[in-house]
């Protein structure tokens, strides 16, 4: 006689309660339901993130060239009214960014994946476009700011798109593929960016990149999603139970899992290491090591190259120590603590420039495997909401943690403005630190994951 996972117990009353039974995770999909068109769904959602990062890239990539603007006030003698100007342009993207993603996850998951991702790349698209406009340092903020609120779709459709495409066992793999578009458009950007800013102008810049956007429009709408969608697998139809049962909103039963805190407290510490390597690398290297926009872009390259091979790697490393043998927790938490563990890389890099102040190519090595740290840790991290919530909820989870990290992203980015003069090593100090500290709090708030999350039914005794 087969075992009962629902595992009911007497009481007086009938409640609904939520109970953890030791049960491995199916992680596998049926072999029926390992179509390759869920690959062409990955390079859709890869080609997507890449425009994603060529958008919000341009601005810190165009920075010498803000320098000619009047109203961004540069003054070789005293730079700082620039790094103020510079640093809140920044900041108003990851404010609204952090909004958005509060409200983008949820909305996805009521109007469906397709539907919601064509709305957040369509703003996006349109508000990158709008930089053309720009006159004023107030005209940046607006322009970047709702850029932000349509970039925050991005990544919870996309988790969505993963959870509702791959079985367990694939999904950090599929999520490092495509979440290597933000390196391959680090790869893209250094050449693209200063190539058309030297022929039409740095406005042309960003109508280039908006237009990709609406060029991916177009091929998602013909793509019949969800003509071709796979049906749940065993491991997210047993996700679904505790939610079916649970006497509130989905959104209340998210709020009042650990799961979600353990994936925002780790993306509010480490997502803002990411947006220091995006934003401020072109002006470290600018200013510590004499790099004009046409040089910059080699080093550039070589990081965001060793980046790509980290967030393919971390994703494949989780799947390998599964099928080997391990089970969800295991794999997943290994491949984690050995990408936070190279993450420390970074600590070193002002330390290599006072002592070779002239050698940029030992900051390029530490920070490309810092880089690659961080996108192998991201594949994983990203994974781990799909190994504890139904689909259902994955895009409203995974839009509270990146909330989370954008917010984090604006404290960094005040703190990294305000220090960036006089203490920066203060600044890879917390980015070396941040990947330990943030794996040591996910576990304590989840130590165990691989587990069903099953419903117990009090039922009323009998007389």
């Amino acid at each position: 006689m087969s075992r009962n996972i629902f595992n009911p117990f007497r009481s007086s009353r009938g409640v609904v309660h939520l109970s953890t039974v030791n049960q491995p995770y199916t992680t596998y999909a049926p072999e029926a339901q390992k179509s390759n068109v869920r690959w062409m769904v990955c390079g859709l959602l890869f080609l997507a993130t890449t425009i994603n990062y060529m958008d919000r890239s341009v601005f810190s990539l165009i920075e010498p060239e803000l320098h000619k603007l009047p109203f961004m006030q540069w003054d070789d003698n005293s730079p700082q009214a620039f790094n103020d100007h510079f640093g809140n342009v920044l900041i108003f993207f990851q404010i609204a960014y952090g909004i958005g993603l509060l409200v983008s996850g949820r909305i996805i998951d009521k109007l469906g994946t397709k539907l919601g991702y064509a709305l957040a790349i369509g703003l996006w698209g349109l508000a990158s476009m709008s930089h053309v406009f720009v006159g004023s340092v107030a005209g940046f903020c607006l322009a970047r700011f709702m850029l932000g609120i349509g970039e925050s779709g991005n990544f919870p459709a996309a988790i969505k798109a993963t959870s509702e495409w791959f079985p367990t066992e694939e999904r950090a793999l599929a999520t490092g593929i495509w979440n290597s578009g933000a390196n391959f458009s680090s790869l893209i950007a250094p050449i693209l960016i200063p190539f058309v800013t030297s022929i039409y102008g740095w406005r042309a810049a960003f109508l280039t990149t908006g237009s990709m956007g609406m060029v991916w429009l177009v091929l998602w709408l013909l793509f019949p999603y969800n003509k071709l969608r796979r049906s749940a697998t065993q491991t997210q139809a047993n996700l679904e139970l505790p939610l079916k049962q649970y006497q509130g909103s989905s959104l209340g039963y998210v709020l009042k899992s650990r799961g979600l805190w353990a994936f925002a407290i780790a993306k509010g510490l480490t997502d803002p290491v990411w947006w220091f390597y995006l934003f401020w690398l072109p002006k470290y290297f600018h200013e510590n090591y004499n790099l004009d926009l046409k040089h910059v872009g080699l080093p550039l390259i070589l990081i965001y190259c060793g980046s790509s091979v980290g967030s393919v790697g971390g994703g494949y490393i989780a799947g390998h120590f599964m099928r080997r043998g391990m089970d969800v927790n295991k794999g997943r938490k290994l491949a984690m603590l050995i990408c936070a563990s190279f993450s420390v890389f970074a600590i070193f890099v002002p330390v290599v420039h006072s002592r070779f102040p002239n050698n940029v190519w030992l900051a390029v090595g530490l920070l490309a495997i810092a880089a690659a740290a961080h996108q192998g840790w991201s594949a994983n991290l990203f994974a781990t909401p799909s190994d504890i919530f139904p689909s259902t909820t994955v895009s409203t989870v995974v839009g509270i943690g990146g909330a989370a990290g954008a917010i984090g992203g604006a404290l960094f980015t005040w703190f990294t403005k305000t220090v960036w003069l006089h203490h920066p090593f203060l600044i890879f100090l917390i980015a070396g630190c941040a990947y330990l500290t943030s794996l040591a709090i996910f576990n304590f708030l989840v130590p165990r994951l691989g587990q069903n999350l099953t419903v117990r039914v009090d039922e009323p005794t009998m007389p």
